[in-house]
């Protein structure tokens, strides 16, 4: 099992208990570009682009933990992807 195998596992048996940075790391890894915010915004937007089309998450900064509305978000769209 690869690394991010391993903590796309560990998000989904715990999706209340995901920090920024990890979440951070997981889409960076199946390959999203992470454009981040500008002017006093906290929201990070994620982009996939495929042939059919384009995959945009928004996921605000907040510490300790990510709210698990946009865990669930990440793990559909992962889902959707045949990750």
């Amino acid at each position: 099992m690869s690394k991010k195998e391993k903590q796309l596992q560990k998000i989904r048996q715990n999706p209340q208990n995901v920090r920024f940075e990890d979440l951070d790391s997981l889409l960076q890894e199946y390959g999203f570009t992470c454009r981040q915010p500008r002017g006093g915004s906290s929201h990070y937007v994620y982009v996939l682009e495929t042939e059919q089309q384009s995959y945009p998450i928004t996921v605000p900064y907040k510490r300790p933990f990510v709210k698990r509305v946009y865990v669930k978000h990440v793990l559909s769209i992962i889902d959707e992807l045949g990750y």
